[in-house]
């Protein structure tokens, strides 16, 4: 997978309400946002990556099915990290008592996220 990083001027820093909205706008990329402010444009994996990200998400589902302690996630859900920085994990997995300890809003809003992530899946090289 090749990613293409768009260096933007310190002047252009995007709200979490305009990342949202790029995102919501540009369903067909996958976006992502450095904390330096850099966007970055990821490709389309392979077959080789493709079939991994599905058996580790598969795994993880079947886990989480069988064990019921909390909540899992594909690589569509955007987490805005402690240090600003917005990313979209392979997987991604919340235990059940910080998921039931959010709003429904929060459950929407990944500004919120970073306080409540516990798993994630290495990005895919």
């Amino acid at each position: 997978m090749t990613a293409l990083t768009l260096q933007l001027p310190p002047a252009l820093k995007f709200t979490d309400e305009e990342f949202e909205q790029l995102v919501a706008v540009n369903k067909e990329l996958r976006l992502k946002l450095t904390v330096e402010g850099e966007l970055i444009i990821m490709s389309p994996t392979g077959g080789e990556t493709g079939n991994r990200n599905f058996e580790i998400y598969i795994d993880l589902g079947i886990w989480n099915r069988q064990n019921n302690l909390g909540k899992a996630f594909d690589s569509s859900t955007g987490f805005k990290l402690p240090n600003g920085a917005t990313r979209s994990p392979d997987t991604s997995w919340v235990r059940m008592e910080r998921w039931d300890a959010l709003t429904p809003q929060q459950r929407q809003d990944l500004r919120n996220w970073h306080k409540q992530w516990c798993g994630y899946a290495a990005p895919s090289a």
